[in-house]
């Protein structure tokens, strides 16, 4: 069973990173308590650990405020993707190209996304996503980007949902990309160039 600060961590976190509740949301210790059936104290807990993360600001007797991410702390994050996963597909074509358990791994990825669309499911889309560029950036061997790549995962994410509430019409694009992304890797295209594109695609959302 999850400890209830736990869960209340991990609902408050889900509501934050999919645009549920939104920059400058006032959030409640009790209300939030209560739609999951745990106790103030927990929820406090959690509060805190967001707060340490950035994403609340804690405000006395009132509760927490989710933090807005501003067009600037955006457009950094992306250019920090772009430079982490260009440099990584680079790594790659210059040790070989790519090996069956990346193209395995990216293959898997646009099927859960193509299902995603099937079914709705933009958190779903959104995951998938994300497991897809993470996926290139590890097969670089370069451990030190694989970690500060997901060190933005939470930052990415919010982009992410706020770009397919603006344009769900950009799934299918963003789906289209991807495949196009792959197909580049396999044959030491240019990635980079792709990758460009696609990530300005989430402009849109800044």
């Amino acid at each position: 069973m999850i400890p209830a600060a736990e869960h209340a961590y991990a609902h408050t976190k889900r509501l934050i990173l999919s645009g549920e509740a939104p920059g400058g949301t006032l959030l409640s210790e009790a209300q939030l308590g209560a739609e999951i059936g745990v106790s103030r104290t927990p929820v406090h807990e959690a509060f805190l650990r967001l707060a340490a993360e950035g994403l609340l600001a804690l405000e006395p007797r009132r509760g927490a405020v989710v933090v807005p991410m501003s067009p600037r702390e955006a457009q950094n994050v992306l250019d920090l993707r772009e430079a982490i996963e260009a440099t990584a597909a680079a790594r790659i074509h210059e040790a070989g190209g790519t090996d069956d358990a990346l193209v395995s791994a990216l293959e898997e990825a646009l099927a859960e996304q193509r299902a995603a669309i099937g079914a709705g499911d933009v958190e779903r889309f959104v995951e998938a996503d994300q497991w897809f560029h993470a996926a290139v950036v590890d097969a670089s061997g370069n451990e030190l980007a694989a970690r500060f790549y997901g060190m933005l995962r939470d930052r990415q994410q919010r982009i992410r949902h706020q770009l397919f509430r603006v344009r769900p019409d950009t799934l299918a694009d963003s789906l289209a990309d991807h495949q196009a992304l792959l197909d580049a890797l396999r044959a030491g295209a240019d990635y980079a160039a792709l990758l460009r594109t696609h990530i300005a695609r989430n402009q849109g959302a800044l």
